[in-house]
């Protein structure tokens, strides 16, 4: 059956707003199942006799899964178009909710994360190609608004993740939450299926392209799957996971070298360093954000007595924040003065750890939750931007995976970072321990961005070309048109 809505003409100057509806439902999926399984733990141990260390793979699981498959998923988006990825992520997402809602134990739940976890992968990149494919339509080199609509709709999430989720548990159960997925798989397909742009012929691969890079893939895979399962479990007795790690990612790097279509452009990736500099912000910010989400909230119910949901209120600031100041500065599109905004915001939210103790006056609390929200509303977004500009348009699925892999990574430190210095309690003296290695970090955050002086020519009136020499035309641009991109002193990628 045709598509009635796939022949109709978008407007010629300005963004096709059909996508908005498709693009946002699917970069939710990844973040609201990542969020609203937190109240669904306890619930789900009850029910099939699990342990902690069991149900914790529930959101490891999705974590490994999300890493690996952004990137992998980005990949595809670029060789077959956003459509088409978009679509078969839809359809995982579908699977994944019937398979966890009737899942007899936790195990065949832990598949069925993984399954989602992969379903997921495809929204945030098929969005991100889809917004550069309209940038090169309208000859709108910065489409801060639409971006900014984007950054806002998942720090939505955040908010409204846990409570739906116990909103869906008192009215259905644990299952429910896994149920829904279904109800947003179909919803995402239907969207998809309606007005994403059917396959145009530029993404389309030729009879000459070299086949999938399956090799690079499975090295990738493992690199990862090691590295994180060793971040997320640290011991003695696994580190031979680290060496596997560092072993199989040689091989990548050798192998991408030789593969003549990598699924990572390894060679090409190493001499674009403004998007290594993004990548390594991105980690570095996601690091000292994932510590306050797990590191404060768990101190805020076992050093300072909070109940879970009194904790969770306290919390609902630094979010409300967070989407007021991307509301406020996203249709700007520079980045640099909010990367260092945001740095200096968590430099500043890190020290308020030092002064914080068991009988801390809620108001105090408070007040570091709303500084926290500043380099919420202003990194994410900033390094966002940074990408869209920094990478090849071409490639802009699988650079927006990567970017999200550093993000996921962050997590994984974090996440260990915590149990380290909490040990078995989150007490006062390590939330203090905690605040040191986060204001390092944060201190590096900074440092990166200072030292980054091509971030002054990223989304400037010039379409992002100060300091560039000249304006370079790509495979993804419309017929003699000129493509703003990149920053001050940029190499292709």
């Amino acid at each position: 059956m045709p598509n009635p809505f796939a022949g109709r003409a978008a407007p010629g100057d300005r963004f096709d707003p059909r996508l908005l509806a498709p693009m946002m439902l699917g970069a939710i999926l990844n973040p609201v199942n990542s969020s609203i399984i937190a109240v669904a733990l306890v619930p789900i141990g009850i029910a099939l006799g699990a342990p902690a260390s069991e149900t914790a793979w529930l959101v490891s699981a999705l974590y490994l899964a999300t890493a690996i498959g952004q990137p992998l998923a980005g990949r595809f988006v670029d060789i077959y178009g956003p459509r088409r990825l978009f679509l078969i992520g839809a359809a995982l997402t579908v699977l994944a909710g019937v398979v966890g809602t009737v899942a007899p134990d936790i195990w065949v739940l832990v598949a069925a994360r993984v399954v989602l976890g992969f379903g997921t992968c495809a929204g945030y990149p098929a969005a991100m190609s889809l917004i550069r494919r309209e940038s090169d339509r309208t000859g709108v080199a910065s489409p801060a608004g639409v971006l900014t609509i984007l950054s806002i709709t998942t720090q939505t999430i955040a908010v409204v993740g846990p409570t739906l989720g116990g909103l869906l548990i008192g009215v259905g159960g644990w299952r429910s939450t896994l149920a829904v997925n279904i109800v947003l798989g179909v919803a995402c397909l239907v969207l998809g299926w309606l007005y994403l742009p059917s396959q145009e012929p530029d993404t389309t691969p030729s009879a000459d392209t070299p086949g999938v890079d399956s090799a690079g893939i499975l090295l990738f895979a493992v690199t990862l799957i090691a590295l994180l399962l060793f971040l997320m479990t640290p011991a003695l007795s696994l580190s031979w996971l680290p060496v596997l790690a560092i072993g199989a990612g040689v091989a990548f790097a050798w192998w991408e070298l030789r593969h003549p279509d990598p699924f990572i452009d390894v060679r090409v990736l190493a001499g674009n360093i403004p998007l290594l500099a993004t990548y390594a912000r991105m980690f570095t910010a996601s690091v000292v954000s994932y510590c306050f989400i797990y590191g404060f909230t768990q101190w805020l119910e076992q050093g300072r007595g909070l109940n879970p949901a009194t904790a969770g209120l306290v919390l609902l600031p630094t979010f409300a924040v967070g989407i007021l100041v991307t509301a406020l500065t996203g249709r700007r599109p520079q980045v640099r003065g909010k990367l260092i905004a945001g740095a200096v915001a968590q430099i500043v939210c890190c020290a308020l750890l030092f002064v914080l103790g068991g009988s801390s006056p809620v108001w105090l609390l408070l007040i570091v939750v709303i500084v926290l929200g500043i380099p919420q509303g202003l990194v994410n977004l900033a390094n966002q931007n940074a990408l869209y500009h920094q990478a090849r348009p071409d490639k802009i699925g699988a650079s927006a995976g990567l970017l999200r892999t550093f993000m996921y990574l962050g997590a994984m430190v974090a996440s260990s970072a915590t149990g380290f210095f909490y040990g078995r309690k989150a007490t006062t003296t390590g939330l203090h321990h905690l605040a040191w290695f986060v204001i390092a970090l944060a201190a590096v955050f900074l440092a990166l961005t200072l030292l980054d002086r091509g971030l002054a020519g990223v989304g400037t009136d010039e379409a992002g070309m100060r300091g560039t020499p000249t304006a370079q035309t790509t495979p993804a641009a419309a017929p003699g048109r000129q493509i703003a991109r990149g920053t001050a002193g940029r190499q292709e990628l």
